[in-house]
């Protein structure tokens, strides 16, 4: 098998079309197949079923392309390796979040990190599935939640913290020292949508303490969230980082206990991947600026 064979067969995998592919790749259409069917002999099996002029992957193609996936990612690894000793600090670094406070949080970091990396082109994407994306190396590293269930993927620890709740000034709520849990049950809440990793984690405490909670406006922009609650039209369920960057000036957060909400968040990357200088350097940016602005709470949380 060469490495020629698995790059016309990834081009295929993203084309599903051999002519398309052919013309991607700068060479003839029955080269193409030529090559294919090379590596098909080799490999004993079938990599796609052509049905008319349609194809699709067979099983054993869905496993090669897996492969081939990590294959180019250590090449793309080596190749920045390498360039980075032969260069110095330029190319691109790919930084991937989920939706919401933590692409804040990322992106409150890119006029400080281009002023020590002029010459690097750095991108924040905010993507649910940002582990599987760093497992197959493209992202370089992503700031997510805990647990991560993925050997491949070293975790570091980045903050803890917990939940409040977020009322008007002028709430009846707004002095309380603490409020529990299962008082806001009665409340009218202002909600993320449910594909929101913060709903999902409250909706599991919700869950596991029997309390139902169904919120009367539901949005998936934080500054609606804010504004909402800040107007008096309801209450909303938070983190400290993003009422720390968001607008803590504009609500009352009080603490939520029995149970106490709370969560980890950290910097995920792949543990074969090289992680250069610029990236190690945002990673340190991220982490100093969570220490400066003190959102990290410290335990134990009862």
């Amino acid at each position: 098998m060469e490495l020629r064979q698995l790059e016309y067969f990834s081009a295929i995998c993203d084309e599903l079309h051999f002519t398309r592919a052919a013309d991607k790749l700068g060479i003839t259409q029955p080269t193409l197949s030529h090559q294919i069917k090379a590596l098909e002999d080799e490999l004993g099996t079938p990599l796609f079923d052509r049905i008319g002029k349609r194809i699709a992957l067979t099983q054993a193609g869905a496993v090669l392309k897996t492969h081939a996936a990590v294959v180019f990612g250590a090449l793309r690894s080596a190749k920045d390796q390498l360039g980075e000793l032969r260069e110095g600090d330029r190319g691109t670094i790919s930084v991937g979040t989920l939706p919401g406070e933590l692409n804040h949080l990322a992106a409150s970091q890119l006029v400080a990190f281009n002023r020590q990396f002029p010459n690097i082109k750095i991108k924040i994407s905010a993507v649910e599935n940002v582990a599987e994306l760093v497992v197959n190396n493209e992202l370089d590293a992503a700031i997510t939640f805990m647990p991560v269930n993925d050997e491949r993927l070293a975790a570091l620890p980045l903050y803890e913290e917990r939940f409040y709740l977020a009322v008007a000034p002028d709430h009846p709520l707004a002095d309380a020292a603490s409020v529990p849990f299962r008082d806001a049950e009665r409340l009218p809440v202002i909600w993320f949508p449910q594909d929101h990793k913060c709903r999902q984690l409250i909706e599991a405490t919700c869950k596991s303490s029997g309390i139902a909670m169904n919120p009367i406006i539901e949005t998936n922009t934080i500054e609606s969230i804010f504004s909402l609650v800040g107007s008096g039209a309801g209450v909303s369920i938070l983190s400290k980082s993003l009422i720390q960057l968001y607008g803590s000036e504009k609500i009352r957060a009080i603490p939520i206990v029995d149970p106490v909400l709370r969560r980890e968040v950290v910097i995920v990357h792949n543990r074969e991947k090289f992680i250069g200088r610029p990236v190690k350097a945002f990673i340190a940016l991220l982490q100093r600026f969570v220490e400066e602005k003190r959102i990290a709470e410290q335990g134990p949380f009862v």
